[in-house]
């Protein structure tokens, strides 16, 4: 019994060091990968991967603005819930059934020189040159598709530096809870975030930041959300569950068979 108790404890400990190597591997990969798309360092607090569920939970991960900006976080992001498809991921491409995204805060800055944050995000530049994102990148971006896309934000904020050392603060509390299907690379995904952020607020007049060519990049996504919230959708689901609450009442045990 006590050898059986001994071997137990030993196969928790490789187990418990595989699975913090493979957390601090995929941890990294992710940094990188999320450099590579956007441009920008990316801070994060922790990554645990489910060894038995596949599961990705990360904490506290931060999209840092350039370095010539005193206001170091450009988003603020407490959570990252992932459901991925670990044969598929196999196979070279990242699938994944769900995702839920929730933003505390984006802050946009403007400089005392009159230059965006947002300009410093490669997909951004990209539109502006109207080039592929992958153009503009020294490598290539990863495949991914998200079944459904579930992106909370919570404020916004917009700092004016170009008038003086103290900045002029605007903060637009959007508030926004929403769901998106079939986003199929990392481009469309920060090109939706930013889109739904700033649409929610004035600030895309405030700073003269034109959203017309990501809104175009992202308006199947859009079109989507809007149809799963469309009221007929609403209508057609309520009918639903009447109907069966109906039926529920009259043959509470089913058809017997």
């Amino acid at each position: 019994m006590k050898k059986f108790l001994v071997f137990l404890f030993v196969l928790a400990v490789l187990i418990g060091g595989v699975a913090l190597g493979k957390n601090a591997i995929i941890k990294t990969s992710v940094e990188r990968g999320v450099e590579l798309v956007t441009g920008l360092k990316l801070n994060m607090g922790s990554l645990n991967v489910g060894i038995l569920k596949p599961i990705v939970d990360i904490k506290n991960l931060t999209l840092l603005n350039p370095p010539s900006y005193s206001d170091r976080t450009m988003i603020d992001i407490p959570e990252i819930y992932v459901d991925y498809d670990l044969k598929s991921i196999l196979g070279g491409k990242i699938h994944l059934p769900e995702v839920r995204l929730a933003l505390k805060e984006f802050v946009v800055v403007k400089n005392a020189q009159g230059e965006l944050n947002l300009d410093a995000l490669k997909t951004v530049q990209a539109q502006k040159e109207e080039k592929a994102p992958s153009q503009k990148a020294p490598g290539k971006a990863p495949q991914i598709q998200i079944d459904l896309l579930k992106l909370s934000v919570g404020k916004v904020i917009y700092k004016d530096y170009s008038r003086g050392a103290t900045p002029a603060v605007k903060e637009f509390n959007v508030n926004l809870n929403e769901s998106y299907t079939n986003v199929g690379d990392p481009n469309a995904l920060l090109n939706l975030i930013i889109v739904k952020t700033l649409m929610n607020t004035s600030i895309a007049g405030l700073a003269n930041f034109d959203l017309g060519g990501l809104q175009g990049s992202v308006g199947g996504i859009l079109s989507d959300a809007q149809k799963m919230a469309s009221p007929e959708a609403v209508t057609g689901a309520v009918k639903g569950a009447q109907d069966a609450l109906k039926g529920l009442v009259k043959n509470p045990f089913g058809s017997g068979k």
